[in-house]
């Protein structure tokens, strides 16, 4: 049987693998316009959520209204705006069984169909997590962008979809 320093251990990198795996699941959602796994990334009411200028809300709901009208938003027979999430340097501490915060380097771009606009960013999100009906979920997450870069799509270039 293990000690309970080692158990102890283990439980702990098991909820940053848990986490990690949450967060990855809330970015493929976003990448897939997706937006009942994105809303079920979060907690069932009271989220703290700050994406600078996409809006600040008091819960998840907010923030998945925002996300489905603009994922899912079409023009000429496709999606009018494509996004890619790559985040990395995740930095998550446990505060205890059901409590942890972390943050993570956000890598993002986004061609705008209707805007003919492609966007390149860079940021970091601070997040919180509790337990919730038995799984990490995000109570907090506030995004601040560090830099970003939107140029001009020209009319000779091709997006596939």
């Amino acid at each position: 049987m293990a000690s309970p320093d080692i158990a102890a251990r283990i439980a702990r990198l098991e909820a940053i693998e848990d986490i990690k795996a949450l967060k990855h699941r809330y970015l493929r959602a976003c990448d897939a316009k997706d937006p009942e796994e994105f809303r079920a990334c979060f907690i069932a009411s009271g989220a703290s959520i700050d994406y600078g200028r996409l809006g600040a809300f008091d819960d998840a709901d907010g923030i998945a209204e925002v996300f489905a009208r603009i994922a899912l938003q079409k023009t000429d027979g496709g999606y009018a705006v494509l996004d890619m999430h790559h985040a990395m340097h995740p930095d998550i501490t446990v505060h205890g069984e059901t409590a942890a915060s972390g943050r993570w380097t956000l890598k993002f771009r986004q061609v705008n169909l209707v805007d003919r606009t492609e966007t390149v960013a860079a940021g970091e999100y601070d997040d919180e997590y509790v337990i919730e009906d038995g799984r990490w979920k995000m109570s907090k997450c506030h995004f601040h962008r560090h830099w970003s870069i939107t140029r001009p799509i020209g009319p000779d270039c091709r997006v596939d979809q």
